[in-house]
């Protein structure tokens, strides 16, 4: 009964969508009645702004409830934690572990300065970065991986699509390519749209198509064009559940996480880096001599500087 009683004061409307784990918000519903009014009001507080806690201090959020930072100290150690700093953590934690908004990101790093730890800050994104690389590498075969190359390899052209912070990984992932394939395109060019790019494409061809959280509407717009061309799509994403993903003949999920205010691109462009090795692989051997005749010709040209013998 008195379970029912202390969720009337928490609509699960305002827990739903959050960005941290549920379990301390349950702990705070759970232990309502048992609060002080004024815990009440720094609790009514966190749950109705569960962003803020990771972000702020405990003179910070009480200012923003109109409490005392006492009351938040106290609200903590009635709900099991030993103080403030405890019961923020996992707030904090999943900002650090990339599930919480980019501005509340960019507040936390801000927060992570003011405190000195710029330490532990660089222990993080190494962290995330090698972590980010094993989810993805021991989520994906070298099969599939060998699938989607043939198709590269295989095409007539191929069309690399991003936008945003992908819009580099796709127009490198493209640069590379190109000095031993011809025939690849970054989308879009200057002055077009991705659609207009894809205009004459058909089931010869190829699109590579990137988008994290939140998705680009420009991107899911080209993979419906290019499903009704018949092209074969390569997408890169977030999610299995995402829409680049779910359009995609061969679909490869990166992992994203990062304390960073972007998503990482880490292990996108260790992945492309792969998928254009597997190209390589499969390719004939002529593959071998536009590499080597496009190096020369950069010789010849006096690109490289040519380091002394």
């Amino acid at each position: 009964m008195c379970g029912q009683a202390r969720r009337t004061y928490v609509p699960m409307s305002i827990m739903n969508g959050t960005n941290v784990s549920s379990q301390v918000l349950d702990r705070l519903t759970e232990e309502w009645e048992a609060l002080t009014p004024e815990a009440q009001k720094a609790a009514r507080y966190v749950l109705e702004n569960p962003n803020d806690v990771g972000v702020s201090t405990v003179r910070e959020i009480a200012e923003a409830a109109s409490v005392k930072p006492n009351t938040f100290v106290r609200m903590a150690r009635q709900v099991g934690f030993e103080g403030y700093d405890d019961f923020r953590a996992p707030f904090r934690d999943a900002i650090r572990q990339g599930t919480a908004s980019f501005p509340d990101r960019a507040r936390w790093l801000q927060d992570i300065r003011k405190s000195g730890d710029l330490g532990g800050l660089y222990a993080d994104m190494a962290e995330a970065a090698i972590r980010n690389l094993e989810d993805t590498f021991s989520g994906i075969d070298a099969e599939a991986m060998k699938l989607a190359a043939e198709a590269i390899w295989g095409s007539r052209q191929v069309f690399t699509l991003g936008v945003g912070v992908n819009n580099a990984n796709a127009r490198n992932f493209t640069y590379l390519a190109s000095t031993g394939m011809t025939q690849f395109h970054a989308i879009p060019r200057p002055g077009y749209t991705a659609v207009d790019d894809l205009a004459w494409a058909d089931n010869r061809d190829v699109l590579i198509a990137m988008s994290m959280r939140p998705y680009r509407s420009e991107v899911i717009a080209a993979l419906e064009v290019a499903r009704e061309q018949g092209m074969t799509i390569i997408g890169l994403s977030d999610s299995p559940a995402s829409p680049i993903i779910r359009a995609a003949d061969h679909g490869f999920v990166v992992a994203v996480d990062t304390p960073q205010f972007f998503p990482s691109s880490v292990s996108a462009i260790a992945l492309l880096e792969t998928l254009l090795s597997f190209v390589i692989a499969v390719a004939s051997e002529e593959i071998v001599e536009r590499v080597e005749k496009f190096h020369q010709r950069r010789h010849k040209l006096g690109i490289y500087l040519e380091e002394p013998e």
